[in-house]
């Protein structure tokens, strides 16, 4: 883990009943498990909620609730730490800032290969033309 850790009392989960096949264990238990995260009223670091919120995620509502679903297992512990992991990695995904580039200037040895190469790639052209008598 890079970024901090996710505080569990920040975080409300909600079972809901699965999609998909399952028979009659998905129709009758919800061990689906919606998990929200706001991530304004959280206690994670300002920039780390402004590199959060600008992340182009359709988990992300406008409000700033970041809303995850895991219905991969059958028990509801087990999509509960599923989802717990996934936020995670979703934190840990901007937790560590970007490096700002600074614009610099060619060198010199630069230019002239730059220079040598195009010289080489117009000698190769001016070769395939047509040869007048």
């Amino acid at each position: 883990m890079s970024g901090p850790a996710v505080d569990p009392d920040e975080v409300a989960f909600t079972a809901i009943r699965a999609q998909g096949a399952g028979g009659q264990n998905v129709n009758k238990v919800s061990s689906a498990v919606h998990l929200s995260f706001d991530v304004g009223a959280s206690s994670l670091p300002e920039d780390l909620k402004r590199r959060l919120l600008a992340l182009e995620d359709r988990r992300i509502t406008a409000a700033g609730v970041i809303v995850i679903k895991a219905q991969g297992s059958r028990s509801q512990e087990a999509n509960r730490a599923d989802a717990l992991l996934r936020l995670q990695e979703m934190i840990d995904s901007v937790a560590v800032a970007p490096v700002v580039r600074r614009a610099t200037r060619p060198t010199y040895g630069s230019k002239q290969r730059r220079l040598e190469g195009k010289s080489l790639r117009a000698r190769v052209k001016a070769g395939r033309q047509r040869v007048d008598d």
